[in-house]
């Protein structure tokens, strides 16, 4: 018991003083995280409502696809990142391996599967009828498209958080993609990883507060697009 005492006063002794590493890890995780958002909702966003709102050949095949995705396995995505990535895979040249870029393409294929899923879950809720009377007022295809959108406007929020907690969270892709170098693509998780298994629970409980504080916030944020969705 004296241990964890110990790491939590610690851990609070960090956080004041502002630890580099510690600050260094929060730092890493966030912007790795926006890289491959940023990534996942420019695909994600217009793949999902095209899914959801359009019909065409091979839909329901597309759809399959990217719903198998969303229980694609991190380790195995960071391993066929890493393939593309390391210095003899296609992308090699970039060397992207190791660094916080090339961690953020496998964490954005992680995010991309959800955005995309999610979305088109959201689409089609929609209820018909809006469609079919906007159409019957003389409305086009496209302003009917726009309202669509609109109306799926919380849900889609809601998909935007829930990847981006999916994603902040993740330790395996980060691990293999980023090599965990300190004060440069060592993260939050893969810090707490390595600190507890040396015995330095000091740094871990503190990067677990942060990391609590992080899905605390991300669940008022969720609490309220859910709540604005049934409005």
């Amino acid at each position: 018991m004296e241990y964890l005492i110990n790491g939590l006063s610690g851990a609070f002794s960090l956080l004041i003083h502002m630890d580099a590493a510690t600050l260094s890890a929060i730092y890493a995780t966030l912007l790795s995280t926006c890289y491959a958002m940023t990534v996942a909702l420019l695909l994600g966003l217009p793949l999902g409502f095209v899914l959801g709102y359009c019909t065409f050949p091979g839909k329901r095949a597309l759809r399959l696809i990217s719903d198998t995705l969303l229980a694609f396995p991190t380790v195995l995505i960071g391993l066929l990142v890493y393939a593309f990535i390391t210095a003899r895979g296609p992308l090699g040249q970039y060397g992207l391996l190791f660094t916080l870029p090339g961690m953020a393409i496998g964490q954005a294929v992680l995010a991309l599967p959800i955005v995309t899923s999610w979305t088109a879950q959201a689409v089609e809720s929609l209820d018909p009828r809006c469609r079919e009377t906007l159409l019957t007022l003389g409305a086009n295809g496209r302003q009917v498209a726009a309202l669509a959108l609109w109306e799926c406007r919380y849900s889609i929020g809601m998909v935007s958080i829930t990847a981006f907690g999916r994603v902040i969270t993740e330790v395996g892709v980060a691990m293999m993609l980023g090599g965990n170098i300190r004060y440069a693509t060592r993260t939050m998780t893969t810090a707490i990883a390595l600190e507890t298994s040396k015995g330095d629970f000091a740094q871990g409980i503190a990067l677990g507060l942060i990391l609590l504080l992080m899905a605390f916030i991300i669940n008022l944020m969720l609490a309220f697009f859910r709540h604005r969705g049934r409005v």
